[in-house]
């Protein structure tokens, strides 16, 4: 044999890479009957879709369902499943992995819906660049539903609740059935006309029927063109609308609109408290570091400022007199002392103690008397006593030896 010979596993490749490279089978709407629905424990749904001609097997991931099928999936209901085509190697058999499924009264308008949905997209109108921030504190809000139902009473509730000196302002119109979009779209361009802060569109849940008025292109240009920032709040959080991707800012349900666009007044009285008491604080440490500087620059005046050299030399002549007659004290003292033991000590030798003690000081012929060799009878000799002086004549001397 001259042909190529090919494995299973290589020809359900080659065939799964072509389904992937084919544009049709990538994003692909089918319409037929449900049969044979399975739920697996895992989550995911198998079921096939047929008509008169022929099936198809189909399969949903459970991580598809929450937001591709709201509805249970039984026999015999007529749908259209969205997704796309591709084989399954492990039996060479191909199927369809549904990404949206919606019952086939709706599936006409889901189609229209992504078709809107696309030539939007492509003309900017959903880009972020376009997109408002919302007032933070809204004090107009205006409100673009029905003047009756849940979703106004729900919108007054919280903002009551939040905030009673909000303004709210209600343009009632149709949100579904004929003339619905042309009275939202009305709606739009009063409020934005007569002037508020923020303007809420929506209404409670309901089907793809219900909400349709939401996906016309009418009231996406409305939303678009409004100078106003919009909030979108179409249906449950599941439900998503092309007003909700044109809109400044998509809010689940109208309740959490109103939390959006409510600022909460209590919070705002404890923020307005906080600031004032950091602004409080504020002055007052800039008053202390503006003191503390002050304080310093006076010092530094003060340095500067010749009185306050004179001072310190003056203190500093005070500080050496002191010293100076410390040292004065200290050497007197020393030399006084000094004195005091000299006194003692002459004292010890001064013939003037000698003489108290009953000595006495004789001089002859002028001279001190040291020896009776010295004097002759009949001499005149004068005797210096403590109290005064004797004037003697000598009688005899007497000349002996002292032991």
């Amino acid at each position: 044999m001259k042909q190529n010979i090919y494995s299973v596993e290589y020809i359900n490749a080659y065939i799964k890479a072509m389904f992937s490279q084919d544009f049709l089978l990538r994003s692909v709407y089918v319409r037929g009957e449900v049969s044979n629905v399975t739920y697996h424990p895992s989550g995911h749904i198998y079921f096939t879709m047929k008509d008169k001609s022929g099936t198809l097997s189909c399969v949903m991931f459970s991580g598809k369902r929450r937001e591709g099928l709201k509805f249970t999936l039984k026999e015999g209901q007529q749908i259209v499943c969205g997704g796309s085509i591709t084989i399954y190697e492990a039996r060479g058999q191909y199927q369809m992995y549904a990404t949206d499924i919606v019952l086939d009264g709706e599936g006409l308008l889901y189609e229209k819906y992504e078709k809107l949905k696309k030539e939007l997209e492509e003309k900017g109108m959903f880009d972020a660049c376009y997109k408002r921030s919302i007032p933070k504190y809204a004090k107009r809000i205006g409100i673009v539903t029905a003047k009756t139902g849940a979703a106004i009473q729900d919108i007054i509730n919280i903002s009551t609740r939040r905030n009673p000196y909000v303004k709210l302002f209600l343009y009632p119109c149709l949100v579904q059935g004929e003339g619905a979009a042309i009275s939202i779209v009305n709606a739009i361009r009063a409020l934005d006309k007569f002037g508020v802060d923020v303007i809420i569109v929506g209404r409670g849940g309901g089907s793809i029927e219900d909400l349709w008025a939401f996906n016309e292109e009418i009231v996406a240009k409305a939303i678009f063109e409004c100078n106003t920032p919009i909030v979108s709040a179409v249906g449950h959080e599941t439900d998503t609308t092309i007003a909700d991707f044109v809109a400044d800012m998509r809010a689940p349900t109208p309740s959490a609109a109103a939390e959006l666009t409510v600022f909460s007044y209590e919070e705002f009285i404890e923020k307005l408290s906080k600031i004032e008491s950091d602004l409080h604080n504020s002055i007052i440490a800039k008053v202390r570091n503006s003191r503390l500087k002050l304080d310093k620059a006076k010092l530094i005046v003060e340095k500067l400022n010749p009185a306050y050299e004179i001072n310190n030399k003056r203190l500093s002549l005070v500080h050496y007199d002191e010293r100076l007659r410390e040292l004065m004290n200290r050497i007197l003292n020393l030399k006084k002392h000094t004195y005091e033991l000299y006194i003692e000590a002459m004292k010890n030798i001064s013939p003037l103690d000698k003489l108290s003690k009953g000595y006495a000081y004789v001089k002859a012929n002028g001279k001190p008397l040291k020896s009776v060799s010295n004097v002759n009878k009949s001499d005149e000799i004068l005797l210096y006593l403590k109290d005064g002086t004797i004037k003697s004549v000598v009688n005899e001397v007497i000349q002996e030896e002292l032991s």
